[in-house]
């Protein structure tokens, strides 16, 4: 792809790197063959290739063209950021990067209309920081039928018991594991599940409490600095039990969310020009993995469960086009012995999207039916997931029930002799 920038505008880092981005796209179009809400609408603008367009012509263009509407805002406001494309794209276009500049730039120069700014700061407080959320959540329960039907549909009808979570100080190895910011109140047994799960292969789970959301969801709402605040925060709550000598540091850090598992892998990347963290960025990038890769390559005969359910596993676009995990979890279920029905389209996004699904409520709903269409159609008892995002969207139908994984894993360990004093969950 040709682009127009002058010399002056290519000394911008955010002009640069779209350049960089733009020229890598050869307009061939397959990405439009797996791009959600192209299948949906049919609209070249709602596709993948038409949104470069249509950033480029945003970037190019100066601040007082005319041109640049509310119109390109809809159209980039209505991707999913699923990165379908770029699993599909054969030239290797990280369409998700120019996409963060194009948002932002739009978001600057068209703004929003209050009622959008309220809804997104909104989202903004209620669901980063977890004790505030928790009393939102428990307010939103306690008055159900008062709540909006797009809200009401994510909310759980009870609390779940996390049940009694190990005593990390057992073992020698040890990990952090990034607790979230709504997934403690969704669904607070999934990180508990972890730790008994992990207990069992003789892995600690260290606590830092003052790590908090991972910042994808101001990032992505364009609070980009709010983003990489939470971020700087991150890092330094875990940085003490990173820098520790010789075999006394922690494997890795945890990522049961595999939407904060996507955006943690790419902290040194956002962060490369912070002089102060970018080293620590890219360590805390490298030693992020996702549960999934911690039991794949663990020998999981200590867990002898009992995994005789019949699933279907949803895997989230933050795993298979993000992470380009495909296929890992399914295989360490394969392993543990449960049945996996087959899933058709299994590519395609179920319309979550962290805060995509109260934004766009319209398409996530189609996307999520669709989606349930193709898990339900090897009727299994239970769909299974790996992000808190998808699970809660699609649980909102009232349909087959949808959990995280790691919690059936859990519920099928046979019991075990104890290995180590257990405590009460805190989270």
């Amino acid at each position: 792809m040709q682009t127009h920038f002058t010399d002056a505008d290519l000394q911008k880092p955010h002009l640069r790197e779209a350049d960089r981005v733009l020229r890598t796209c050869v307009h061939c179009g397959f990405c439009n063959a797996t791009c959600p809400t192209y299948q949906l609408l049919g609209d070249e603008r709602d596709g993948p290739r038409g949104r470069i367009y249509l950033m480029k012509e945003l970037l190019e263009s100066r601040d007082d063209d005319d041109q640049v509407t509310r119109e390109t805002q809809l159209h980039l406001d209505r991707c999913l950021t699923c990165r379908n494309c770029e699993t599909t794209c054969p030239s290797g276009v990280e369409y998700h990067k120019l996409l963060d500049i194009g948002r932002a730039e739009i978001e600057r120069r068209v703004g929003r209309t209050p009622k959008e700014r309220a809804l997104r700061f909104g989202l903004r407080q209620a669901l980063v920081e977890p004790q505030r959320f928790k009393a939102l959540l428990a307010l939103g329960q306690t008055f159900r039928p008062l709540v909006p039907g797009t809200l009401r549909d994510k909310l759980p009808a009870r609390p779940t018991d996390p049940g009694i979570r190990p005593a990390p100080e057992v073992h020698q190895r040890q990990m952090l594991i990034l607790e979230g910011c709504v997934q403690p109140g969704l669904s607070p047994n999934t990180n508990a599940a972890t730790a008994r799960v992990l207990d069992r292969l003789g892995i600690g789970l260290t606590p830092a409490p003052q790590a908090g959301c991972c910042g994808a969801i101001d990032y992505h709402l364009n609070a980009q600095q709010a983003g990489r605040a939470r971020m700087r925060a991150n890092i330094d709550a875990w940085w003490p039990h990173i820098d520790k000598a010789g075999d006394a540091g922690i494997e890795a850090i945890v990522q049961t969310a595999s939407g904060c598992g996507a955006f943690v892998k790419e902290y040194g990347e956002m962060l490369a020009d912070d002089p102060d963290y970018a080293e620590k960025a890219m360590r805390v990038s490298e030693l992020a993995r996702d549960l999934g890769e911690i039991l794949r390559d663990e020998d999981l005969a200590p867990l002898a469960i009992n995994g005789e359910r019949r699933l279907a596993f949803h895997c989230p676009c933050t795993l298979q086009h993000a992470q380009r995990l495909n296929g890992l979890v399914e295989g360490v279920l394969t392993r543990l012995g449960f049945a996996l029905t087959p899933v058709r389209d299994a590519h395609l996004c179920c319309g979550s999207a962290g805060t995509y699904s109260v934004t766009q409520p319209e398409l996530a709903t189609r996307l999520r039916d669709d989606k349930l269409d193709a898990l339900e159609a090897g009727e299994p008892e239970l769909i299974v997931t790996a992000n808190i995002g998808c699970q809660t969207h699609l649980n909102g139908a009232g349909r087959t029930p949808v959990r995280h994984w790691i919690e059936i894993v859990d519920e099928a360990l046979k019991p075990a002799t104890s290995n180590g004093p257990r405590v009460a969950n805190s989270s």
